[in-house]
Formats: structure tokens, sequence, C-alpha cells
């Protein structure tokens, strides 16, 4: 997508489920061993009584649709806030929504809320992103 396509209130959804295999990949690939994540004994002491995804795990999602839907290949990250709102337990679903809501054409910049939402519809993650577009595809 070229830079002079985007518009304010433009966006894109991706729904994912968390699996027990997303959490230890994650896990692994960055050394966050909490036990809140990967052992359901301490975790069941916790106040979520149950395993709960990483926080980071979940921008990831985010990045994944900034990254491949919109605005998509060829755009950089220069900023994400984050918010946890509430803990997404394996086997929820997480609807990871981008969109459009400032756009700086002379710097090339774009800015998107960003937030993740639960299979209830309750906000799991939400924030703000701002991106770079380094060249159009």
């Amino acid at each position: 997508m070229r830079f002079e396509d985007l518009r304010l209130n433009m966006h894109a959804e991706r729904a994912r489920t968390v699996t027990e295999r997303d959490v230890v990949r994650f896990a692994e690939a960055t050394g966050d061993l909490n036990p809140i994540h990967l052992d359901e004994a301490v975790a069941a002491r916790s106040r979520f009584g149950t395993r709960v995804a990483h926080g980071m795990l979940l921008a990831g999602f985010i990045s994944a649709v900034l990254g491949t839907e919109l605005p998509g290949p060829g755009s950089v990250y220069l900023t994400q806030t984050l918010r946890f709102t509430k803990p997404v337990r394996l086997g929820d679903t997480v609807i990871t929504r981008v969109e459009v809501t400032a756009l700086v054409p002379e710097r090339r910049r774009a800015t998107f809320a960003t937030t993740c939402r639960n299979q209830h519809g309750e906000t799991v993650v939400e924030g703000e992103a701002m991106l770079l577009r380094l060249e159009d595809s």
C-alpha cells in the first residue's frame, strides 16, 4: 500500500486463538520463562487461577497486522504504547484491530489505534503505534 492511499479511520483486523504451542514457543524465543505462563500449578495459585499468555505475545499480534496488512510491507515501527487490561488465557481467541488515527504526509508517518479484544468482546490490550513508510509496495 502506498502512503498516499492511507486514510483516517482505515482499519484491519485479524483473529487468532492462543495455543499452548504459541506460549511455549514465545517463552523459548524470548527467554521469558515466568511460571505464570508455563506452570499450571503456579498459575493456579495466582490471581488469574490459570496460565496466561505473555503480554508481549499479544503485542506481536499487533505487529503482525501492521506489518502484513495495514499499512503492510514497507512499514517500520517507531513507537508503540500498550496497556494490558485483562488476562488472555490459553484457548482465548484474540481479535487484533489497527485503525489509522493520524497521518503526517511530509514525514511519511501514520499513527494507529491498536486494540486486542477477546472472544467475549472485552478489551485485553489497547495502545497506539506510530509507523514510518520506507517504501511503497
